[in-house]
């Protein structure tokens, strides 16, 4: 039987490649996207076959639920309000951690990203942050982390 030292540790390669290509371009590449999502899929029907459905819905639901988000955003608006590459991320994150979590996911992310906002208009109100795009995959990240990690580590290594 398969470990999953091996699978967590391209989870957290690949979180790290996402956070550090958001920060610095505003990007979430596929290159690192869409093998964090099959990583998580093979993760589950090697580790956790019975939870390879939920998995799998998981990745569905987040995929329309934030592209249902960004698209609705865009039309109202006429400009995107969060990248299609959050879009994807969620989906693998959806992947790992199945279609439970999701939701709790979202929230935890967007309450650190206030948070992270609230902290920076305190300490530099000249630089007016609200009004620069916020790359959203390192609160995504922190999330998955926060909220999915429990049910990751549960299974035996």
């Amino acid at each position: 039987m398969l470990t999953t030292l091996p699978f967590l540790l391209v989870y957290l390669m690949l979180s790290v490649l996402l956070v550090r290509e958001d920060i610095r371009t505003g990007l979430l590449p596929d290159r690192y996207v869409c093998p964090l999502l099959w990583a998580g899929l093979l993760f589950q029907l090697c580790i956790h076959p019975s939870f390879l459905p939920s998995a799998v819905v998981g990745a569905m639901a987040g995929y329309l639920g934030f592209s249902a988000i960004y698209w609705g955003f865009r039309l109202v608006c006429h400009r995107e309000g969060l990248g299609y590459g959050d879009v994807k991320y969620v989906a693998a994150l959806g992947a790992w951690h199945g279609w439970c979590i999701l939701p709790v996911l979202a929230l935890v992310a967007a309450l650190m990203a206030l948070v992270y906002l609230l902290i920076l208009s305190l300490c530099q109100p000249e630089k007016e942050p609200l009004k620069n795009p916020l790359p959203f995959g390192p609160f995504l990240a922190a999330a998955g982390l926060c909220v999915g990690w429990q049910s990751l580590i549960n299974f035996p290594l």
